[in-house]
């Protein structure tokens, strides 16, 4: 992980809980190109284990996770 990438595309879902931000996501994702980059905020703990579920499910590669103050950033590349 720790790849930077530029997004081509922002997901904010702060303050939605599971399964909002895994439903979201992948339909945001079926809608983006090959080799575009999703990023994704989520303040929802579960999102910890679901993103990266959601991503080895669908086969899209989980480039990197941060966190700062209980916000989650995820960049995804599809």
């Amino acid at each position: 992980m720790n790849e930077t990438k530029t997004p081509n595309r922002r997901l904010d879902l702060l303050g939605f809980f599971c399964p909002i931000p895994v439903h979201e996501t992948r339909k945001v994702l079926a809608e983006m190109q090959e080799g575009d980059v999703l990023e994704v905020r989520a303040d929802d703990p579960e999102t910890l284990q679901d993103m990266p579920a959601l991503c080895n499910r669908i086969g899209v590669q989980l480039l990197d996770i941060t966190e700062d103050a209980g916000e989650y950033r995820f960049l995804i590349k599809k």
